[in-house]
């Protein structure tokens, strides 16, 4: 049964298989949404910033972790309040929902190696990023549908194939922060590889990290052949143990998506970050070191953004923003502003 487990992690984020058993540090947060002491520090190289601990084989499920009214730390602030689609049909063993875990080290992933022609481009042109692309992924995929002799079947009994489409959005290339969060759909933004970033839920509502089998690359095509993450994917990020952030992405409000380290080489996790899965500190943005705001993809729920700090886009060739219908190419594409399904 194929198992990316401890092993395939610390290969893939260049961590001891020790570090990632426990992930150690003294970090901590504060529980006002500001960002934390670890969020305020002085950026790359930081000697102050230390992670906090984090268990890779009891990390918290996230089901119904949402809030509709206003941001709560450790909660995704949702735009959508009707959690009511499919997905996973069963839970895996790697599942420990009486107490509210789940093993990232247990958990299997789809079978298969599926090349595709992937395109994708992003250039900044005046105030605005420009990102243009297929949404076919640069590596491998798994077997989409999901087959009968692929040990995922037994819980996670995916349809969906994988198809391209016309990806083209425009968001802001120097964002700025607003006065108050705001809640975010179900797509949050698109990474480097040209592919599209979900939020931590599947159309159920539960934590799709933990529930749904994705592929090698943490990733899987919804109903209508979007291929998309929920969280972390471990293709995106293999560099050494001391490169201390890596932008892997962009939020549609136009902040990046990062993966940061702690001065020991240590991942950060959600409670090193604000309420909105974010920090300030100092990063690589448009060729040059600049202090600002960006969000922190984590191992733990939330995962990624949990809300807007800035002005999201509403409008997009190919992404499920804006109002119900909008952004749909015309041969099919994401649904309108409810969850992705599967």
């Amino acid at each position: 049964m194929p198992i990316k487990g401890t092993q395939g992690w610390a290969y893939a984020l260049a961590l001891p298989v020790a570090a990632l058993t426990l992930l150690t540090g003294c970090g901590g947060s504060s529980d006002d949404g500001a960002t934390s002491t670890a969020a305020t520090g002085s950026g790359e190289g930081e000697s102050g910033l230390e992670a906090t601990a984090l268990n890779v084989h009891k990390l918290p499920l996230g089901d119904d972790m949402y809030e509709t009214g206003s941001p709560k730390r450790g909660y995704v602030y949702s735009c959508i309040t009707d959690f009511s689609g499919s997905g996973a049909f069963a839970q895996g063993p790697w599942i420990d929902a009486e107490n509210g875990t789940w093993d990232l080290t247990e958990k299997i992933y789809v079978e298969g190696q599926v090349s595709w022609d992937s395109e994708f481009s992003q250039e900044v042109a005046g105030s605005e990023r420009e990102l243009e692309g297929n949404g076919l992924p640069p590596q491998p995929s798994g077997e989409f549908p999901v087959q009968e002799s692929d040990p995922a079947y037994e819980y996670d009994r995916n349809p969906n194939s994988i198809s391209e489409y016309t990806l083209k959005a425009a968001l802001p290339a120097n964002p700025q922060r607003d006065d108050e969060p705001s809640c975010i759909g179900g797509t949050v933004g698109v990474m480097k590889s040209g592919v599209p970033l979900f939020s931590a839920f599947d159309a159920g509502g539960r934590d799709a990290v933990a529930t749904e089998i994705q592929d090698n690359c943490d990733a899987h095509p919804e109903k209508t052949g979007q291929y998309h993450y929920h969280g972390l994917s471990s293709c995106l990020y293999k560099s050494s143990s001391e490169t201390r952030s890596e932008l892997l992405g962009w939020a549609l409000d136009g902040f990046g998506i990062y993966v940061e380290r702690d001065s020991e080489g240590t991942l950060l996790s959600s409670a090193d970050l604000d309420i909105c899965h974010g920090r300030t500190s100092t990063v690589e943005w448009n060729g040059k070191k600049s202090r600002m705001y960006h969000y922190v993809l984590t191992l733990d729920f939330p995962y990624t953004v949990a809300c807007y700090r800035g002005t999201a886009i509403t409008e997009a060739d190919g992404l499920a923003i804006g109002s119900p219908g909008a952004g749909i190419p015309e041969e099919g594409g994401p649904p309108g502003t409810g969850p992705p399904g599967t």
